[in-house]
Parts: C-alpha cells; sequence; structure tokens
C-alpha cells in the first residue's frame, strides 16, 4: 500500500471522511470551528493585525469564514465580513456559526474590499461545478486587481477540487486546507490559483482512510524511496540490470541521452541497437554503453533472446513508421518490461487497438498531450483521462507536463508537481524515458518507477536551475541520490 501521508481526497471522499469522523463522535460544528480557527492561525502566522474582509459564501465554506472572521477579530484585526445571500437562508453548522458572529454583515460586491489589506476567499469550496458568476464573480475580480493578499479556504472559489479546472476565480497567497490535499490543488490550472497550500489538522482521525481506501497520490519519495534500487556488494551488472534500447537513424542525440540516463539510475548495462549506418556515430559518443549493429529484423529478434536483458525501450530517435511499430510490438511480445516513448507511440495512432491488444505484460507508455491525444482521443481533465488511457490499454501511463500524471491499469494514479518550467527543453523526455528504463531493468514495481523517474527528472533539473539542457540532467543524478540518501 502507497504511503498514506501523500493522499489525496477528491471531494467525494473528504466528504465521506468528515462523515465517519462525525460518526465516531465529533460533532460538524465543531470539524467547522477547528476549520476556520486553523485558517486564522495560518493566517496570524504570516501577517501582522491588518484590516480584513472575509468573503462568505451560502454553504460550508462561507460557514468556515464566519469562524475565521471571529477568531480575527478577538485577535485584535479590524474585520469586515460579507455574505453571498442572506444569514437566514444558510443551514447546519454554517448557520450555527454565523448567528455567533457579532459583527456586521455585509452584502458580497467589490465595494466590501474598501480599505482592506487582505482579503479571505470563503465563498465556494471544492464542491463548485459552474462559472462563477454575478456578485462573486465580480468581487473576485475586484480582488484580484488590488495589492492585497488572498487567502482561500479549501480551494479559492472557482477551482475545482477534482479536477483543477478553473472556472472564474482570483488567484490566492496561500490557501489553508483540511486534513489532506485534493487533485485540483495539484492539477493545472487550479495549482497555479492556489499559491503556497497548507493541510490543516481539523480533528479528522487518519483512521477514516483505511475505510476511505484512497487511489490517488502526491508524488514523493515517501512513496518509493524504500523501492529504490541499490548497489549490492556481492551483486554484478549483470544482477543491477541489463537495459535495451532500439534506435533508429539520423536522430542519434535522444537515444544517446536516454542510454546515459538509464546507466546514471543504475542499470548495469545498456545496450543501444543502431542501425549499421550509424554504428560510427554512436561508437564514437559512448564509451560506457553498448552499442550492437543491426542489419535486419532477424538481428533485432537474435539480441531479444539474450535473456539477460532486462528492461526495453523504444521511441527516442527511432523514427515513425512501420519498422518502429514492429519492434516495438516484438519487445512486447519478449515478456519483458517495456517503454513506449515518443516514435514509437505515435507510430501506433493509425490503429491504436492493435497496440492495446499487444500489451500482456509490463509497459510504461510516456506520452506528451499531443501523443496522448493522437493515440488516445480520450475526453475529460487530465486525471480522468490518464485513468482512462491506462486502463484501456493495460499500460501504466504517463501524461507529462507540469503537472505529470502517473496511472496504473488498476485505477491508481500519482500526481507530479516538482518538475520546473527549464524542463519544457527539447530531449528532457528523452532523459525520463532512460530512467525509467534503467528502474525497471534493476527490477523495480513498474508504478514505483515511473513515480521516482519523474520525481528524480524534476528534482535533477530544479538542482540544476536556470540554463538547462536535457544532456545535463543524468550527471545531475548522482547529487540528487546523495541528497535522498540522506534524508533517509
Amino acid at each position: 500500500m502507497l504511503n498514506l501521508h501523500t493522499a489525496l481526497l477528491d471531494i467525494r471522499q473528504m466528504s465521506e471522511a468528515d462523515r465517519l469522523t462525525i460518526a465516531a463522535g465529533t460533532p460538524a460544528t465543531i470539524l467547522m470551528e477547528n476549520a476556520g480557527k486553523s485558517v486564522a492561525r495560518e493566517i496570524q502566522q504570516r501577517w501582522s493585525a491588518r484590516a480584513v474582509t472575509v468573503l462568505c459564501g451560502p454553504g460550508n465554506n462561507g460557514g468556515d469564514g464566519f469562524v475565521t472572521a471571529s477568531h480575527l477579530a478577538k485577535a485584535g484585526w479590524s474585520v469586515r465580513l460579507a455574505l453571498l445571500g442572506q444569514r437566514k437562508h444558510l443551514a447546519g453548522e454554517a448557520r450555527y456559526h454565523a448567528e455567533r458572529w457579532l459583527g456586521a454583515i455585509e452584502p458580497l460586491i467589490p465595494a466590501v474590499l474598501d480599505g482592506s489589506e487582505l482579503v479571505v476567499d470563503a465563498i465556494f469550496g471544492a464542491g463548485l461545478s459552474r462559472a462563477l458568476e454575478g456578485p462573486a464573480a465580480e468581487t473576485l475580480t475586484a480582488a484580484a486587481c488590488r495589492s492585497a493578499p488572498i487567502v482561500a479556504v479549501d480551494v479559492p472559489s472557482g477551482v475545482m477540487g477534482d479536477t483543477g479546472e478553473a472556472l472564474g476565480g482570483a488567484a490566492a497567497a496561500l490557501t489553508v486546507t483540511f486534513f489532506r490535499k485534493k487533485p485540483g490543488h495539484l492539477l493545472l490550472p487550479g495549482r497555479l490559483l492556489c499559491g503556497n497550500v497548507v493541510v490543516t489538522d481539523i480533528g479528522t482521525p487518519p483512521s477514516v482512510l483505511d475505510t476511505i481506501v484512497p487511489n490517488t497520490f502526491e508524488n514523493d519519495p515517501v512513496l518509493w524511496l524504500t523501492d529504490l534500487p541499490r548497489a549490492d556488494d556481492a551483486g554484478n551488472k549483470y544482477a543491477r540490470g541489463h537495459a535495451l534500447i532500439s534506435v533508429g537513424y539520423p536522430m542519434t542525440g535522444a537515444a544517446r541521452m536516454a542510454a546515459r540516463a538509464a546507466a546514471r539510475v543504475g542499470a548495469g548495462l545498456t545496450t543501444i541497437a543502431v542501425p549499421e549506418i550509424a554504428l560510427p556515430i554512436y561508437a564514437t559518443a559512448l564509451t560506457s554503453i553498448m552499442v550492437r549493429p543491426i542489419a535486419t529484423s532477424h538481428d533485432f529478434d537474435d539480441l531479444l533472446t539474450d535473456r539477460r536483458i532486462s528492461a526495453l525501450l523504444i521511441g527516442p530517435g527511432a523514427g515513425v513508421g512501420g519498422e518502429t511499430r514492429d519492434r516495438a510490438l516484438a519487445m512486447l511480445a519478449s515478456g519483458r518490461p517495456t517503454v513506449l516513448d515518443a516514435d514509437a507511440i505515435t507510430s501506433f495512432q493509425e490503429d491504436a487497438s492493435e497496440l492495446d491488444r499487444a500489451i500482456v505484460d509490463t509497459c510504461i507508455m510516456t506520452p506528451h498531450e499531443g501523443e496522448f491525444r493522437r493515440l488516445f482521443g480520450l475526453p475529460g481533465d487530465k486525471l480522468t483521462r490518464t485513468r482512462a488511457a491506462a486502463k484501456r490499454s493495460g499500460a501504466f501511463v504517463i501524461l507529462k507536463g507540469s503537472d505529470t500524471v502517473i496511472a496504473a491499469p488498476d485505477g491508481r494514479a500519482i500526481i507530479n508537481t516538482n518538475a520546473p518550467p527549464t524542463l519544457a527543453t527539447a530531449g528532457s523526455g528523452d532523459v525520463l524515458s532512460g530512467m525509467i528504463l534503467g528502474l525497471l531493468a534493476q527490477k523495480m514495481d513498474p508504478f514505483l518507477a515511473a513515480a521516482a523517474a519523474v520525481w528524480l527528472h524534476g528534482a535533477a533539473a530544479t538542482a540544476f536551475g536556470p540554463g538547462l539542457i536535457a544532456e545535463d540532467l543524468p550527471d545531475l543524478l548522482p547529487g540528487v541520490f546523495q541528497r535522498l540518501q540522506g534524508s533517509s
């Protein structure tokens, strides 16, 4: 089971967590009190007392806002509170806490922001399913135009908690959420509107996760660090795995970067199978990487009979077409873990069902949005689409981006957020596929290998900073490993 500290809960699951907590003896009013109090505490830890406007909506998010306003007022802050609608229309615990607010309640209109040095957005929570409109949209638009920081309760109003879709709203400097993050805190564009996300404890016992059984997680070393392969004193190069990459010509750089990444991540041997015409190029450019010339398809089939080869990759620099497709099918038929990237994915765009049928053992696919669209053509948000693609194909699918989603055929998913903008450079995806190959060659669990490679990829790029090019990435990995070992 994956580490539940990084579990993400969708709206339904979070509601179930609240229900289970209430059933176990914590009143709903106390949960709301704890939520609003934690928002006030996080605000006070970051800002000195100042004029604040708390914008409250008609539901539980607004109830959290009433509690926040009460605690800030008790602490000596100058608080204005605005409500969308009327207090008499509030229900349940939101009404309970609204009735205990001792200050004035103003209508929620842009004018309520006048003089404010901080704004609390407690209008709508994560469950909003329609675009913001009317006074809520107008007031948040006005707030976005001011210099006062905005603090969002749960999620910024307008951001959908399950998908990260933004239906209006204003960017927050700080978002305070409760118990666990939601997918919308990590997925774009919602993540860009959340600012710094802080998760607070409001009294929900972690044991509720045993009933909920989350299947979505934020990528973090705690998920896979104990499974990360390590060199064994009693081992040898074959024990550390033999990685094979099938490549084409004349695009040779991508495969060379992938091969170096596989070696740097720990594969004991890495071999590149190259067209005979390209042998001098690869043999001159590579030293520790083995180069095997391939003249015919029979030569490639013979190479696959070497049982010491433990994982396979095709795509970087392979070229789009029938030869790449045939080699990919041969790799999948070998029964060894196979990574399909770039040209290998595109080579099946005319008949994706052929690829689906061929995937019967471990396969990881690493499409970017364009390749994903050509191969799968699935609708919906990024998390839903990636899950559906993994289920349909039987592969582990990594849909790349600043909010990379890794999905397993059984429905588990991991969202990664540590990729810096500098990874948007030619060849970085080839390095990623090589890293995945290297971990698979060492027999790491494919889902965890995918998650580890994606995180390591982002950490390496972050360590380098501005000026990064893809060929820098493999040589940055030893430093990342050293820092991980120091923290474990």
